[in-house]
């Protein structure tokens, strides 16, 4: 099969057109013929060598697909060869052919092309699990979410606002506000023109907070927190490290949390996967929440997909075709 390696660590221009053998089903687990990948802040991190793989995991790039089931393992009988799914993966998804846990696969809403399903898996398992699950938020509550137009934003903003949050973000273009504001945004701030803590402090303090920026937000974010706040965090494009005033989240009662979802094991994914069949496939079949969608690339030009994502000017969610 062809599929599309990292030739080395370093930049897009390492994403390197190759051929592969096609992967085998085990026990528990299907092989999805590919016909759309989504490309995600991950990828690029795994490319620069700074994010390994899980054990046992293709080292090939790609955390999310939908296509076609092209083979089941031992066990499976909940999808079946021919059947059209999503699904989230460990790895592989720059490739015509992919494994992964039968439970993990997901099937394409009712009225959904398979571009759109791909653009599904990893942000709606990483927002639920993050803002929902482990962070709680509920109707009323006030949640700011930074990075308003990435694909994570975007799924954050739907839902939150959909389930009854007041939903704040940023965003760093007039164009990526306007976005913000018609997923149901009620304040998009614009971080290169206002201080959001100012912001958010003058609405009361967010109840909830959904960060990948890290570094100097961290702080900040505590500062922007109400009292009994929550902050989750699940990247840091700005550092892994910051320093923190310890009594405020003490005598404020603040909870700093966080996770990271590729490295959790196939129950807890599974376990989300169900959550998501529940809660939010119902939402997507009514068109209440939907994938934005930036741009589609050939899977041969998966190094310019990287560079356009990089570059910061996205707005949504980017595909290869497969």
């Amino acid at each position: 099969m062809k599929a599309v390696e990292i030739s080395k660590p370093g930049g897009p221009e390492v994403l390197t057109l190759c051929e592969r053998l096609m992967p085998v089903a085990g026990p528990d687990q299907v092989v999805i013929k590919v016909a759309y990948a989504g490309v995600n802040r991950p990828d690029a991190l795994q490319r620069a060598g700074a994010y390994d793989p899980p054990k046992g995991a293709s080292d090939l790039p790609g955390l999310e697909c939908s296509g076609t089931v092209h083979a089941v393992g031992a066990n499976v009988s909940s999808v079946a060869v021919g059947d059209e799914v999503c699904a989230l993966l460990p790895g592989g998804g720059y490739a015509e052919y992919v494994v992964t846990a039968a439970a993990h696969c997901l099937p394409v809403p009712d009225g959904m092309s398979l571009k759109q399903a791909a653009c599904l898996p990893e942000t709606y398992f990483t927002v639920w699990t993050n803002v929902f699950m482990r962070g709680g938020l509920k109707a009323g509550e006030r949640f700011l979410v930074h990075g308003g137009s990435s694909g994570i934003g975007t799924t954050a903003i739907q839902l939150a606002h959909v389930l009854g949050a007041r939903v704040f973000t940023t965003a760093g273009s007039e164009d990526k506000l306007k976005v913000c504001r018609d997923l149901g945004a009620e304040v998009a701030i614009n971080y290169k023109e206002a201080d959001f803590v100012e912001v958010v402090k003058a609405e009361g303090g967010a109840d909830l907070i959904l960060d990948m920026v890290g570094g100097s937000y961290i702080q900040r974010n505590i500062n922007a927190l109400a009292d009994d706040g929550r902050l989750v965090q699940i990247a840091f494009l700005q550092g892994m490290k910051a320093e923190l005033n310890m009594v405020q989240m003490m005598t404020r009662r603040l909870t700093l949390t966080g996770s990271t979802l590729r490295p959790q094991s196939d129950l807890a994914k599974a376990r989300i996967a169900e959550q998501l069949i529940e809660h939010v496939w119902p939402l997507l079949v009514a068109g209440r929440v939907g994938p934005v969608m930036d741009q589609e690339f050939a899977l041969a030009d998966a190094k310019y997909a990287h560079a356009r994502m990089e570059a910061g000017d996205h707005i949504g969610k980017i595909v290869l075709s497969v």
